[in-house]
């Protein structure tokens, strides 16, 4: 492998990350945009589009905000300052929120009021409709609302994080003098109230408003502006210093709601007057300020989608369960019988992996389960039911949960209390490291001897994600897997420096060296070939490797949902380097590696890791190798059809733009997948529906 790349500033190499994310969220918002998808569908992706910007804000802004207030210059690969990726990302929401409004007033609203689905305005109701909707404030609105005046008495409240309020300005007639109040908008209640017939919705704070002469009685209603706040909301634990780690992450949780203002979300028409009083009293700039045509929040669209319209949305998808599954199956036996791959959610996630976990739950012969859980899917979870089973049986149930997995936290640890309650043995993360594989290892006793039962895979345990979230996961007996998960369980629950591992490539450990070294082999080959699907690529120490590899002759292709701070493309630099993207009606979110030629072989990889600064050196992962060539070739096809895509897909130029491709043979990614998925199990067809 030749030294001495080309020399190109930083800005060349790199895209930003930032950006890029955006770049991801406008992809999403295009989902919504499309006039062939059911209009349900395209109601969803806005929320999403809308939900992953809060994100966004309360998280990455928030980091940016806090590094500009500590004086920090450039601290990322492109060379952008924190105040320049700032103004960059303001630049970029205006565009992106001035097409989410547009799209909602152009086309969702009337796509959905085509269908019998309208979203009606106050003003435009009758008497018996209003007559309606007095009944529902006064039952069911009008007793969690509590108007807060602003007076020297009462001083500005503090406006809770993501909190959708009304700011009202009412006269005193006595006085004659305005005063102003906040309304809070109770997030406990649905964003939208549903009129009698079921096909009409008016926004809550459009009734909220309308019945302010209750909530102000014997004032006169001057005015009232909706406004939204959005506070930093990471979490960050001071985890060398914490004696214990679960009352620190408690403790950080407290504080998060009191939190900055990095946003202030307004409609067009609020009054100078009230939006500078806004400014000062939220302490924040100009800068935080977006400006919308309205609706704020439409993240509540969500609750659009939940309206029982099938023939508005993809037709139902639920799984298919291999013939090894089947009714009265044996899980260990198949498993004994040979490695199984399974493709979520075109296999279903019930009865494999949550039959897994199920009959190790119940089995005599079971010994011991142990389980990480990064995010569960709450009272309901099968796998939550089947570690609390196991615990009561007497089985040795251990489970790792990560209190510190974002968004997450609060829930986390609520379960783990319920888990510690019922005799499960509880680990809360290690310090300094999330936990972010995904593995699970049934200790079993078969005829005198053990043997272990491994699942790895690239999704969350979680039985409402698996069926909209692309994932892989394997399931095992291979003694050399079983004991690299039994002795990482052993690292993640008690003291231990091991680095090795005999089949696994383990974070933060050696998963970085190993993924360079096999990198630099493709590069040293002479006919490299790399192909790479993960959701996010950001780690300069990898992408430079890449770009080496490619400079000396490999070619790669990189499937990308998120992140791409590579830039492909460049002369000199990236040529042999193609990015795409597929974005659409499940999330891809399982991570492949493969390196090698036909001629030399190929070796794969998967799991839980991105190539991300936070996956490689911040975080315990796990990828797995997979060496059967029938579970191989399962491989080789999904990235065989994720490289055909021609429905779904997007590539990056090396400009850094992302460009839909051109729909030639109309390759459908998750169509496709899922008619791959009928035709390897031609007896399950019944379990589709639609």
């Amino acid at each position: 492998m030749t030294a001495n790349p080309p020399a190109l500033d930083a800005a060349t190499r790199f895209i930003n990350r930032e950006l890029s994310w955006l770049d991801f969220n406008e992809r999403v918002l295009a989902q919504a945009a499309d006039p062939t998808l059911p209009v349900l569908e395209r109601a969803k992706f806005l929320a999403i589009f809308a939900n992953n910007l809060d994100e966004f804000y309360q998280v990455r802004v928030a980091g940016l905000k806090d590094q500009v207030a500590a004086g920090l210059a450039s601290l990322v690969p492109d060379g952008a300052t924190p105040s320049e990726q700032l103004r960059a990302i303001r630049v970029r929401v205006e565009e992106l929120v001035a097409q989410q409004t547009k799209l909602f007033h152009s086309e969702i609203a009337p796509g959905l009021e085509e269908v019998g689905i309208r979203f009606s305005d106050w003003r435009t109701l009758d008497d018996d409709d209003r007559e309606h909707l007095v009944e529902i404030f006064n039952e069911r609105i009008f007793p969690v609302l509590t108007p807060l005046a602003v007076d020297p008495a009462h001083p500005f409240p503090y406006i809770s994080n993501l909190s959708l309020n009304l700011a009202v300005v009412v006269l005193d007639p006595r006085s004659n003098s305005p005063h102003f109040a906040r309304v809070k908008v109770p997030p406990i209640l649905p964003r939208f109230v549903v009129m009698p017939d079921g096909e009409r919705f008016v926004p809550l704070e459009q009734v909220i408003a309308a019945h302010l002469d209750q909530l102000f009685p014997g004032m006169e209603i001057i005015d009232h502006y909706p406004f939204r706040v959005t506070r930093n909301a990471d979490v960050n634990v001071e985890e060398e210093e914490a004696g214990d780690l679960l009352a620190a992450v408690e403790n950080e949780l407290s504080r998060r709601r009191f939190r900055q203002v990095v946003r202030l979300e307004v409609e067009t028409g609020m009054s100078s007057e009230i939006l500078g009083l806004l400014t000062r009293e939220l302490e924040i700039t100009s800068d935080e300020i977006i400006v919308t045509d309205g609706p704020l929040d439409l993240a509540g669209l969500w609750s659009l989608y939940e309206l029982d319209r099938p023939e508005l949305k993809y037709d139902a998808w639920l799984g298919i369960t291999p013939p090894r599954f089947g009714p009265g199956s044996d899980v260990f036996a198949a498993i004994r019988d040979g490695d199984i791959l399974l493709h979520h959610p075109y296999d279903a996630f019930g009865t494999t992996v949550e039959a897994f976990i199920a009959q190790a739950a119940r089995d005599p012969s079971v010994l011991a389960i142990k389980q990480t859980l990064y995010r569960t899917s709450g009272p309901d979870s099968p796998i939550l039911r089947s570690l609390i089973a196991a615990a009561e049986e007497g089985k040795q149930a251990v489970v790792l949960v990560e209190v510190k997995a974002r968004w997450d936290e609060e829930a986390n640890i609520g379960w783990a209390r319920a888990l510690e309650e019922t005799g499960v043995h509880v680990v809360y993360g290690l310090v300094g490291l999330k936990t972010h594989c995904k593995i699970a290892l049934v200790v079993r006793e078969e005829q005198g001897h053990i043997r272990r039962y491994v699942h790895i895979g690239t999704g969350n345990y979680n039985h409402r994600t698996a069926r909209q979230y692309e994932d892989l996961g394997l399931l095992t007996c291979d003694p050399d897997i079983g004991a690299d998960v039994s002795e990482l369980f052993n690292f993640l629950t008690g003291y231990s420096h091991q680095h090795d591992y005999r089949r696994l490539l383990v974070a933060p450990v050696a998963l970085r060296r190993e993924m360079l070294e096999l990198i630099r082999r493709e590069a040293d080959a002479g006919d490299g070939r790399i192909v790479m699907k993960m959701n996010s690529l950001v780690d300069a120490e990898i992408i430079d490797a890449l770009y080496e590899a490619a400079r000396v002759g490999v070619d790669i292709d990189l499937i990308v949902r998120g992140i791409c701070c590579l830039r492909p493309g460049v002369d000199g630099l990236s040529e042999r380097i193609r990015v795409r993207s597929i974005v659409g009606r499940y999330l891809e979110h399982a991570r492949i590696y493969r390196f090698g030629s036909e001629a030399r072989g190929v070796d794969y990889f998967f799991g839980s890791a991105d190539l991300m600064p936070r996956n490689l050196s911040r975080r315990v992962e796990a990828l797995a190798p997979v060496t059967d060539p029938a579970l191989q070739a399962q491989l080789e096809d999904i990235l065989r059809v994720n490289l055909a895509d021609d429905a779904l897909a997007w590539t990056l130029d090396a400009d850094g733009r992302w460009r839909r491709v051109e729909t030639v043979e109309g390759v459908n990614t998750h169509a496709t997948l899922q008619a791959m998925t009928l035709g390897r199990n031609p007896s399950t067809v019944a379990l589709t529906s639609g």
